[in-house]
């Protein structure tokens, strides 16, 4: 696979061949690892949060509860429709297809933003674009979590990579509150300052 982003036909051919594709809905691991993020953000409530690359959902029906309003996005039509399935009618809740960085979304800053299992797929220009973009709409106090596996890939970056590729660019606005390794993935919380 080529080092640049990849589209939403890749990702719409994925979701259309399978279900579940990561297991995201059925391993016990996928499991852990959304109770660990929930539990790393749930010490308050969210007014206004993001979801990049909601894939069909499960996350996103964990973190509802914390907040007051949650825009999930996808860059897969396909992956969106099984999100609506999984999470129906939520208060607070909504769905969109968007192609974040190369689009985002309009009216204001939030106070969480979530990249779980996304900015791998990034391009190094994809990086910045999204690390410009968090700069200027997280709100003061505002969070980003990341949390992303870390072995081997074919995709534009690791999960190491790509995070740390945004630290070096946030860090001067961002301090950690948490940085965590388990066995196969990383879990980061940064806080604007």
């Amino acid at each position: 696979m080529s080092r640049s982003s990849l589209n939403a036909a890749y990702f719409d051919g994925i979701f259309e061949s399978d279900d579940d594709p990561w297991d995201l809905a059925s391993s016990a691991y996928e499991a852990a690892k959304f109770r660990h993020t929930r539990a790393a953000l749930a010490d308050r409530r969210y007014e206004r949060a993001l979801e990049i690359g909601c894939a069909h959902g499960v996350l996103t029906g964990e973190l509802i509860g914390l907040c007051d309003t949650l825009l999930a996005v996808d860059i897969s039509t396909m992956a969106l429709a099984k999100a609506r399935e999984r999470v129906g009618d939520r208060s607070g809740l909504m769905l969109q297809r968007m192609a974040f960085p190369s689009e985002t979304p309009e009216g204001g800053s939030f106070d969480l933003v979530i990249l779980s299992e996304v900015a791998y797929y990034w391009s190094v220009a994809d990086l910045d674009r999204a690390a410009e973009w968090l700069r200027d709409h997280v709100a003061p106090n505002g969070r980003i979590i990341l949390v992303h596996y870390t072995g081997e890939t074919d995709y534009p970056q690791t999960g190491d990579e790509a995070v740390d590729a945004l630290w070096a660019e946030l860090s001067p606005d961002y301090s950690v509150v948490t940085a965590e390794r388990r066995e196969t993935y990383r879990l980061d919380l940064w806080e604007k300052s």
